[in-house]
């Protein structure tokens, strides 16, 4: 069985730095890509950035060159950089690791950005 846990939520002020890790245990196989969501209050789940089995990655425009996706493969860990964060980026964050057996979230953390 598969959990993620996922750490490093919090409150900044806009402009401030956070940086989420979503680390997955037990036993994965085939991953496809691992994901980065996010969900503010009374909106839909966003994708914000992903980065495939291969190493590429995207991300949404709202975040282009202020978030950052990585992973340490040895450790199955994602990690999402959060850099000159703003209050438009205040909602409930999420990974996803997509395999070909099937998708396991993490149970979200929250990252408040206050003026």
């Amino acid at each position: 069985q598969v959990q993620l846990v996922e750490s490093g939520g919090g409150l900044v002020q806009a402009g401030g730095s956070l940086r989420l890790s979503c680390a997955a245990s037990g036993r994965l196989f085939n991953l496809i890509a691992t994901l980065w969501y996010r969900q503010a209050p009374g909106l839909q789940r966003e994708l914000v950035a992903g980065i495939t089995s291969g190493g590429g990655t995207s991300y949404v425009d709202s975040v282009k060159g202020r978030f950052t996706i990585s992973r340490d493969n040895a450790k199955n860990t994602v990690y999402l950089q959060m850099n000159s964060l703003k209050t438009e980026d205040t909602a409930v964050y999420y990974c996803k690791f997509q395999s070909i057996e099937g998708a396991y979230w993490g149970q979200g953390t929250q990252v408040t950005v206050s003026s």
